[in-house]
Order: C-alpha cells, then sequence, then structure tokens
C-alpha cells in the first residue's frame, strides 16, 4: 500500500497559526500578556504515520454511520483520543431527523483547548460516513454504506494529529476542534424528490445549540476529503463570500511553501457542506478546504459516494501539504509560545 504522508494536511496547521497570530490583540488577558518575540517558535511538525493510523483506525471500525455499532465504537474512540490528548471533551447528543422521517441517534464531538482563552479558533470536520453508495456505477451497491476513508475520514485524522501537536506545543490562543455528525446522510440520488437542508444535520444541531452558551470563535476551517491522490483544492465560493480574507491568508501560504498546484489560485463552486450551517447560525466566517475537480459531473473524485472510499485512496508524501500551509499561516511568525 502506498504510504506516503499526505501533502495536503501542511497547510491547515500553518495558515491557521498565522491567521490567528497576524491580528491585533483586543481583549484585556492579550494586551496585558507580553509580547516576548524571543519566545516565537515554529509550527509543529506533522507526523504522517499519526495521522494516518488515525484515518486507519477510523475505518476499521466499518462504515460510521448513525444508530450503529461501529458509530458508537468510532464515538468513543474519538472522545477517548481528545480528552488524551488534553482537551475538555463535550458529546453533544441529539436525535435528528434524516430525510426520510428516521431518528438518528448523532453525536457531535468538541475538544475544546485552553477553554478560558477568549479568543477562539474553530476546526471541524465531519466523522460520520455515507449510508448510501449512491453514486456507485453498481447499482447494487447504491443503498449500501461506504468507509469514508477520504469523505469523513482524512479530515478527522488531521485534526486528531493537530490535537496532539497542540498539546505538544500549545498555542497562544484558544482551539476548538469539533467532528460533526450526521453530515452525509443527505437525501440520497435514488430518491426522486431531494429534500433541502438534509445534509450536514450535526452542523445544524451545533450552530442552534452551541456546547457553550454564547459561543465565539474568530473563524473556522473545515477539512473534507484531504487525504486523496491528486486532490487539488479551489477557493470555495461560499468561504470567498464570508470569510474572504482568511481564505487569502491560507492560499498565500500554499504559494509560499511551493504548494500552488494544489491550492489553485481560482474559485470553485459553493459547496454545501458544515461551514454554511455555521456562518449561517453563529456569523463566524469559515473556509472548506476540500477536494474539488472541476472536470467531473460531481465535482469530486470518481470514488465519491461509492464502495471505493477506501484506504487505498489515502495517498502520503513526506510533506503534508494542508497541514504545514495552514500552520504557517496561522501559528507561524508570530505564534508566541
Amino acid at each position: 500500500m502506498d504510504r506516503m504522508i499526505n501533502k495536503y494536511a501542511g497547510v491547515l496547521l500553518g495558515s491557521l497559526m498565522l491567521s490567528c497570530c497576524g491580528q491585533k490583540n483586543t481583549t484585556k488577558e492579550e494586551t496585558t500578556e507580553p509580547a516576548d518575540t524571543d519566545k516565537r517558535i515554529e509550527a509543529p511538525t506533522f507526523n504522517a504515520d499519526s495521522a494516518y493510523a488515525y484515518i486507519e483506525r477510523q475505518v476499521a471500525f466499518g462504515p460510521r454511520v448513525p444508530n450503529t455499532e461501529a458509530h458508537q465504537r468510532c464515538a468513543d474512540y474519538l472522545a477517548g483520543e481528545l480528552d488524551r490528548h488534553g482537551a475538555k471533551v463535550y458529546v453533544q447528543e441529539a436525535v435528528l431527523t434524516a430525510y426520510n422521517g428516521e431518528k438518528l441517534k448523532a453525536q457531535n464531538i468538541v475538544g475544546a483547548f485552553q477553554p478560558e482563552k477568549s479568543r477562539r479558533v474553530l476546526l471541524f470536520a465531519h466523522w460520520d460516513s455515507r449510508p448510501y453508495a449512491d453514486h456507485d456505477t453498481d447499482e447494487a451497491n447504491h443503498r449500501k454504506p461506504i468507509d469514508g476513508a477520504d469523505d469523513g475520514g482524512s479530515g478527522v485524522g488531521i485534526l486528531l494529529e493537530i490535537a496532539r501537536q497542540i498539546q505538544a506545543k500549545a498555542p497562544a490562543i484558544g482551539i476548538d476542534i469539533v467532528f460533526f455528525d450526521a453530515e452525509d446522510y443527505g437525501t440520497p440520488e435514488f430518491v426522486d424528490e431531494y429534500k433541502p437542508d438534509t445534509w450536514c444535520l450535526g452542523s445544524q444541531f451545533w450552530a442552534k445549540n452551541p456546547h457553550v452558551p454564547n459561543y465565539k470563535a474568530e473563524f473556522g476551517i473545515l477539512l473534507d476529503m484531504v487525504g486523496s491522490r491528486g486532490a487539488t483544492f479551489y477557493k470555495e465560493s461560499t468561504s470567498v463570500q464570508y470569510a474572504a480574507r482568511y481564505v487569502e491568508k491560507v492560499w498565500t501560504a500554499a504559494r509560499e511553501l511551493g504548494y500552488g498546484k494544489y491550492f489553485i489560485n481560482a474559485q470553485g463552486g459553493a459547496i454545501v457542506d458544515d461551514h454554511q450551517y455555521v456562518i449561517q447560525g453563529l456569523r463566524t466566517p469559515c473556509l472548506d478546504i476540500i477536494n474539488y475537480d472541476p472536470d467531473t459531473q460531481s465535482g469530486f473524485g470518481p470514488y465519491w459516494h461509492t464502495q471505493n472510499d477506501t484506504m487505498e485512496n489515502i495517498v502520503w508524501c513526506t510533506d503534508n501539504l494542508v497541514w504545514r500551509c495552514s500552520a504557517e499561516a496561522c501559528f507561524g511568525k508570530d505564534y508566541i509560545a
């Protein structure tokens, strides 16, 4: 199996850190702390084997479809890992209604790092997997659940590795990592009547009922399908509309690090994803780092929502690009330990 380190995660923590620390401090807590430039340090080094193992572990549970044993076992694992990495963990349980009226026992899993900090950044991904392979070329597979190695698993794996790094080298801001549930239970292709707002059920619930009252973050970054071979990231339209300054920080960091061929300096389409509901519900500017292929009918890779979304699609190289560019952009030059 090809186990090169994923090129795309390196941009995330780099751009996250630069965006946070490149802003002027405004709160009492932040203005009273000395800006000791001698304490500036580099962003943490991404451990590819660790991130790969996090993805592999999720897939090993089986499809993470709500109301299944695999789903519950994975939920326990994710909460346990965030706790092990030093986060204050919130497990937000909710019964959500699917497109067909089915009641889904959902769990949004939140890890809050330095919850006492007033300045906060939100990182998120969905952890459930699609109950239907409704884009599979074999119609017999359309009602079978998928592994979701890339679609769900890759973003969560990268964020778990970020959680591990945060514990080792805490930034000067608070970071909340949220794993949203029931993102991928939207109206399937084999149903004639499409129902809006049937995707992203977990983030819809959380945006109306955040894990702490009056939750605020300066901005958020969503990771979705960030681990596959040949992935490219265009500037998603909703992200550009509501979080243009943060989009530019991430894509600029990518270019400066030599990853411009992966982070395309062009706008892609608007994608219904968790960030949309966080923006609508909390007015938090969010950007979506998501693999987008303008040359396919779906806009995504050929394995998307098929039985082929397996670990074979998770390709690693020695420089994890999503991690590095995000870290460089947000925690890099102005990061105060």
